[in-house]
């Protein structure tokens, strides 16, 4: 299998439960893992962090963007990320399901993206699901939240710290808790 082919199957959400898609995501984890091993176990100008960076999502991404490592991902080549975005240290991103992000968001320390989820009833759970998750530009997600498969979060929205976002987050609101529920509205 090939990573465009992947990519568009994913945008499906059909179950990703074949030995062809095994042994592709078996192999794309163990090359994302080779890539942030040399990310995470030395120090990098932004620069460096860039270029590697640019090798583990498929891309060159933008001059803008500044990580803090550590940071993790088991696949890496399903991450669109805008201009402007920060990353803080300890984030892990499940990205195969897809996810993009939106200029000038803010990704505080320790935040989990899980773009995969099992199926529920026990003959089905060892089965796994994709779904992206979609922030939108000047997104705020506070340190320890946790976003998961399918959540679409809008346009300068604020998740406060050590949520479980579960659904959709409207554009200019404030969601927090488990699982996350509406706050206030921003001005």
């Amino acid at each position: 299998m090939e990573t465009d082919k992947f990519k568009e199957y994913v945008k499906t959400r059909k179950a990703l439960n074949t030995e062809e898609i095994h042994r592709f995501m078996d192999d794309m984890s163990n090359e994302a893992r080779r890539i942030t091993f040399r990310l995470n176990t030395a120090y990098h100008t932004p620069d460096e962090v860039r270029g590697l960076l640019s090798e583990l999502f498929g891309y060159k991404v933008p001059e803008s963007i500044r990580v803090f490592p550590p940071f993790y991902t088991d696949f890496g080549k399903n991450i669109t990320v805008g201009e402007g975005v920060f990353i803080n240290a300890c984030c892990h991103f499940q990205d195969h399901g897809g996810m993009i992000i939106g200029d000038g968001c803010q990704i505080g320390h320790n935040v989990v993206f899980a773009t995969l989820n099992h199926g529920l009833v026990p003959k089905d759970r060892q089965t796994t699901y994709p779904a992206p998750i979609v922030l939108g530009r000047n997104v705020w997600i506070g340190s320890n939240a946790t976003i998961l498969q399918g959540v679409t979060i809008g346009d300068n929205a604020v998740v406060g710290a050590g949520a479980v976002v579960t659904r959709d987050v409207e554009a200019n609101t404030v969601v927090g808790g488990v699982p996350a529920k509406f706050i206030k509205r921003l001005r």
